[in-house]
């Protein structure tokens, strides 16, 4: 059996080919986004969702949709298949009484990134790279120096002084190189670009979209929401946007799956969520633009989306566009509101980046962009206990020999 049907890549946006079986960055003609691409023929001939079934509980049970073609080059920790649950009370609440959370705080390192790092990671190890470096907003960098680490890899992440704590001490934990900016994550790609360009080869570049396997890990996200669902799809999903790495992904995988006949029928609208203080695809989706502007001064509480000009800008908006969705922003207040109701309703306390999903799903139910009887999919991409300083607390100190009658 093969594990991988991995044919080649393509470019995300003149569509050269390139060879999947080297390391490789961006497109070589025009600077932008490769793409993993799969011989969907022999995906069907070989493999069945029945099948699929019987195989562990984890992302790598697609694997003949994944790029690593060696089992034994895999790292895991034991990633993916993260619960798709009703979210009944608060549903109700907002008008939303079919609402479902795909709940990514649950999977290894507390946060989504961890399914990119993992094929990522097992890729960069296959194709013979011993060191990486990247600049990220906390999350990603974490999770690519864990799994580095369960790779045997070297890692230098650089990220912004203001990323969670918690991050860094993941990192640190793992034996990475770190280093902290005083600016954004463009501040630290400049500065990631510049030790590539110096290393000579020896530091491979695995910044958002500058490698292409990080999408096929978050892709896996839609083929579980699709599995989950007894191989269909809802009528909306809605993902919290910086990089978005992981709502390209999702439409990647639901246009494999429908090549492949899994699913069926029209494809879910897709909504990109970001932050009012950073707002870049949301901007360039109103005024009709094919890709954004560098948003100058942002600034968010929920720190994955604080990304001023994703690279991918132009896949997410094609995204959109392909699948009749739209992109909206919510301010810090609203998404730390609707952090505490989800919590107080449902028990779920998920990070800021899914509050702010939250927060949109309720605009725009309000708008009636979303109907009362549609199947909404939110997906919170951490947990909430990364982001401590979001919910102050403010209790009485009882004495030891306090009373509360």
């Amino acid at each position: 059996m093969t594990f991988s049907q991995l044919s080649h890549l393509e470019c995300g946006r003149c569509g050269a080919v390139h060879d999947s079986e080297r390391p490789q960055n961006l497109c070589t003609k025009c600077s932008s986004p490769l793409l993993a691409r799969y011989d969907l023929a022999a995906v069907r001939a070989s493999v069945s969702p029945a099948d699929i079934a019987q195989r562990t509980p984890d992302l790598w049970r697609y694997h003949e949709l994944l790029p690593v073609r060696d089992p034994s080059a895999v790292t895991t920790l034991g990633e993916g298949m993260t619960p798709l649950l009703p979210m009944p009370r608060y549903g109700e609440r907002i008008g939303l009484p079919r609402l479902l959370m795909k709940d990514e705080g649950l999977i290894p390192t507390g946060s989504f990134k961890a399914r990119g790092a993992a094929v990522g990671v097992s890729r960069a190890a296959e194709l013979g790279i011993k060191r990486l470096a990247m600049p990220t907003n906390g999350n990603a960098g974490a999770a690519w120096a864990l799994y580095g680490a369960r790779a045997g890899l070297a890692a230098t992440v650089v990220m912004p002084v203001d990323a969670p704590e918690i991050t860094r001490r993941e990192c640190v934990a793992s034996g990475t190189d770190l280093h902290l900016v005083d600016g954004l994550i463009s501040d630290a790609g400049r500065i990631v670009g510049e030790l590539v360009a110096a290393s000579e080869g020896r530091v491979f570049d695995t910044s958002t979209l500058k490698e292409p396997y990080r999408i096929e890990g978050k892709k896996t996200m839609g083929i579980e929401i699709a599995e989950q669902l007894g191989w269909r799809t809802p009528d909306v999903i809605l993902y919290p946007t910086g990089g978005g790495v992981g709502l390209i992904g999702i439409h990647k995988a639901l246009n494999e799956l429908r090549e492949l006949g899994w699913i069926s029928g029209p494809s879910p609208r897709l909504v990109a969520v970001q932050a009012e203080g950073c707002a870049p695809i949301v901007r360039a989706f109103e005024r009709g633009e094919p890709e954004s502007q560098f948003w100058a001064d942002s600034r968010t509480v929920a720190f994955g989306i604080n990304v001023p000009k994703p690279l991918g800008d132009f896949l997410i908006l094609r995204a959109l566009a392909e699948t009749s969705g739209t992109a909206i922003t919510v301010t810090d207040a609203e998404l730390l509101a609707e952090l505490r109701e989800v919590a107080a309703l449902e028990g779920a306390y998920v990070c800021p980046e899914g509050a702010a999903a939250f927060a949109a799903a309720r605009k725009l139910r309000a708008s009636g962009w979303i109907g009362a009887d549609e199947e909404v999919v939110v997906l919170n991409t951490g947990a909430g206990i990364k982001y401590p300083q979001t919910v102050p607390v403010d209790a009485p100190i009882l004495p030891v020999d306090g009373h509360l009658v």
